[in-house]
Parts: C-alpha cells; structure tokens; sequence
C-alpha cells in the first residue's frame, strides 16, 4: 500500500513538473507549436524551436517582419509579434531543452 502511494505521489509530482514549463510560457509561443516540432526528432520541413539559441529566433523573426527571409506563413506571423513578445518567446524557447 505504500509503495502505491509513493508512486502515485511521484507521478503527480512529475505531471506537475511538466505543466510549470508549459505554464510559464509567454503569451504567443503556444501559437508556434502548431507548424513547429516539440523535439528535433520529428522529422518536419519547419524547424523545432525547443533549445534554440534565442538570439537565433530573434534574428530570424526580424528577417521575416522586415520581408528580407520570405515564408509562406511566417512573415505575417512575425508582424503580429512586438520586439519585446519576440524576444520573451525565444527566450522562453532557448529554455525548453
């Protein structure tokens, strides 16, 4: 009966760790799961983000806001995002090793 009760609380526990990350993303980087892979081995043609040096999705994110890199999809996403959300989701992305 206690060897139960300890699994279970390791379980919860565990669960719990995994929602605070999710939990402490910025507001607009759930949206970029949705075309980007949570891990690098799903094999997909769009890049995942997860561990992703921030100053590299900055970089990229401004290349797509100014129209110099052209996506079917990500110019316009970029535009919707200010300097400051861009930078908070890369970094909260750089985070999520």
């Amino acid at each position: 009966m206690n060897a139960t009760r300890i699994i279970v609380a390791a379980a919860v526990v565990l669960a719990s760790l995994g929602s605070a990350h999710t939990a402490d993303a910025p507001s607009g980087a759930a949206s970029c799961s949705g075309c980007h892979a949570a891990n690098s081995s799903t094999q997909t043609p769009v890049p995942p983000l997860n561990g992703r040096p921030a100053a590299d999705i900055v970089s990229q994110m401004a290349a797509f806001k100014s129209g110099e890199r052209k996506g079917t999809i990500m110019d316009r996403i970029a535009k919707g995002f200010s300097d400051e959300e861009t930078r908070a989701i890369a970094a909260w992305y750089e985070s999520q090793k």
